[in-house]
This record gives C-alpha cells, sequence and structure tokens, in this order.
C-alpha cells in the first residue's frame, strides 16, 4: 500500500470555464492556467504520481509547452491512470477537499465523482469529494480562487 497527496490552486478570471473533475460549471469566471485549469482532477493526477514515487503533473505537462495549452486535464488523468496500471497499481480510494467560496458546488459533486471514477476505472464509491468555503478569509474567501487538496491510497496488485 502506498499513500499519495496531491494540491492545486488556481486564480479565477472572466473569460474561462469553470471545470471541476471534467465538469463544467455554469459561473461567471473560471480557472485560469495553461490547460484546462481544472485543480481537482491536477490535484488528483499529484496524489497517484505522488503514491507511485512519480513526480509530479507540472513535469510532465510544463505550461512552457505549447502543446498542452487548454488541454483537458481528463486526458492528463489518462494518462496516468495507465501509468498506474502499467506499474501495476490499483486504486483503492481517493479523498479530496475542493476549497471554494463561490460558486455552490453541492449540485455538482455527484457529477464529479462519477466523472473521476469513471477515468479512475473505479466504483464512484471510491472517490470522495467534499467542499469547504473560505469563510470569506483569504483568496479563497474573496472569490479570487480554487484551491484542491487530494490523498489517495494504492495497493500493489502483484500480492
Amino acid at each position: 500500500m502506498r499513500i499519495g497527496q496531491g494540491y492545486d490552486i488556481h486564480p479565477l478570471r472572466e473569460g474561462r470555464a469553470l471545470i471541476l473533475g471534467g465538469i463544467t460549471i455554469p459561473h461567471s469566471r473560471g480557472l485560469d492556467g495553461h490547460s484546462d485549469a481544472d485543480a481537482l482532477t491536477h490535484a488528483v493526477c499529484d496524489a497517484l504520481l505522488g503514491a507511485m514515487g512519480e513526480g509530479d503533473l507540472g513535469t510532465r505537462y510544463p505550461a512552457s509547452n505549447l502543446a498542452y495549452k487548454d488541454l483537458s486535464s481528463l486526458l492528463m488523468l489518462e494518462n496516468v491512470v495507465q501509468t498506474l496500471t502499467k506499474m501495476k497499481y490499483g486504486l483503492v480510494n481517493l479523498d479530496t477537499i475542493i476549497c471554494a467560496q463561490a460558486p455552490k458546488l453541492a449540485p455538482y459533486m455527484k457529477a464529479m465523482q462519477d466523472s473521476l471514477a469513471r477515468v479512475l476505472q473505479v466504483e464512484s464509491h471510491q472517490v470522495n469529494i467534499k467542499v469547504k468555503s473560505g469563510e470569506g478569509i483569504g483568496m479563497i474567501g474573496r472569490e479570487e480562487g480554487i484551491a484542491v487538496l487530494a490523498v489517495c491510497l494504492i495497493q500493489s496488485l502483484d500480492s
């Protein structure tokens, strides 16, 4: 068994779609970044990569590479899952926290959970998503950005 943790944060800006867990969420602003800036999926990728000892997402998909401009983060996650499979690991569970003051994400949590589970090739109950507000404090509380924390447990399939 191996544990990995991931973290990602992106600022919100006008003119971008808000995508979390591969789901487009109606909002006046979206996350700014080189790819689709899906902070939830990015944190999940980093947790899995960390558990495998395979570095981080920024090393695999550097912002300096124009080929990754506006790339779907679900494609990045598919690549990470291919590495997981190749290394003969399986995901036991994933737990995440989205830190966002707005928009209200409760109506989209099941869709995000199902989207991630589908790409991760696991049952939805193995993926947990929680949302915490910034309570009006700091950049999250001022609605300037969204941050995500993720932790996962993987196990060797060779055992």
